[in-house]
């Protein structure tokens, strides 16, 4: 591939990581559209944080300009394995002690660099067990940081009042709505909330289109004790509240299931080791099948949205387990 094609490819991927929704604030003080990121993190950051950053050291934090620096495909390719700043901070931030106060967007410089020092270089809000020790090369730390977040992610957390153990992670993929209800005048503007525990994430709003086409992969992490997984689908308004344009659940149970009862899934060729059957009980459109492919548990998953007059909804899940 020619630098020039490089360059543009970089261009495409990095936008991609900015419309995200959750890196359309930053990590650390939420204020809007963040210009600069931390490649080795995982992160976006606004102007002012990202001056904290730096002070840290590259061994650290490894600090960018989305719009002025060019990057390479390692630290490209890194920030898209962590997954946002919402996987980053599923971690970074997993134990911030009861009455903690994170440092919002007029924050006082003073009060930035006491937290991302503490987030960051001091790990005070990560299990002990599984902080990340500095002290090494800032490409040894690149290459090594984001597949360390996934892993704690996964990790097993202590059985300690207010934690939450974890037994794997899921990768869903929202694929596509069709025929979704109509909240504004004649169109909506949709996107979708999954919800699983105390985990929130969404996909960018796709503007004036009842049937959106969004493929985009969320990460949610299981607790031990897991609940089926919330899907609403929302009208963004400017001005107003978001409508409600519809919901449904996912037993995840079936996946899971079917996973552990067959171990190591790379062990497998193709095939189909599990079913969530469609019932008057649940919104399936039809029956939703587990196969093994390629090494890996999938399913998907069509939905008819509930308590709406019409919509659908279509999925791909994958299974993670906690050593992959």
């Amino acid at each position: 591939m020619s630098g020039v094609k490089r360059a543009s490819s970089a261009k495409v991927r990095l936008r991609s990581l900015l419309n995200q929704a959750d890196n359309r604030t930053c990590a650390d003080c939420g204020a809007p559209d963040p210009k600069w990121a931390s490649a080795n993190i995982g992160v976006l950051l606004c102007l002012k944080c990202c001056g904290v950053h730096r002070s840290l050291g590259v061994h650290i934090s490894k600090v960018l300009s989305v719009a002025l620096d060019e990057w390479s495909d390692e630290d490209i390719d890194a920030m898209i394995e962590v997954g946002g700043n919402s996987a980053a901070n599923s971690i970074y931030e997993s134990y911030i002690p009861d009455g903690y106060i994170k440092p919002g967007p007029n924050a006082s410089n003073d009060e930035r660099r006491k937290f991302i020092q503490a987030k960051y270089e001091l790990q005070e809000f990560v299990k002990p067990s599984l902080r990340i020790t500095s002290g090494r090369s800032s490409s040894s730390v690149q290459s090594n940081i984001s597949g360390k977040i996934l892993d704690t992610i996964l990790s097993n957390s202590s059985n300690s009042e207010g934690m939450v153990e974890f037994i794997g992670l899921l990768k869903i993929k929202v694929v596509k709505g069709t025929n979704l209800a109509i909240r504004d005048m004649m169109t909506s503007d949709p996107y979708v909330l999954l919800t699983l525990g105390k985990q929130t994430v969404q996909t960018t709003v796709v503007s004036s289109n009842l049937n959106p086409v969004w493929n985009e992969e969320l990460m949610l992490s299981v607790p031990d004790n897991y609940r089926p997984v919330k899907l609403q689908v929302y009208d963004h308004d400017t001005f107003s509240a978001d409508d409600i344009m519809g919901e449904a659940e996912i037993d995840i149970q079936p996946l899971i299931t079917s996973a552990m009862s067959y171990g190591d899934p790379q062990m497998f060729g193709d095939m189909q080791i599990g079913k969530w059957v469609k019932s008057h009980d649940n919104a399936l459109m039809e029956d939703s099948i587990v196969n093994i492919v390629d090494g890996r548990v999938k399913q998907e998953v069509s939905l008819h949205l509930q308590n709406v007059e019409s919509g659908e909804i279509y999925l791909e899940v994958e299974w993670l387990p906690l050593d992959q």
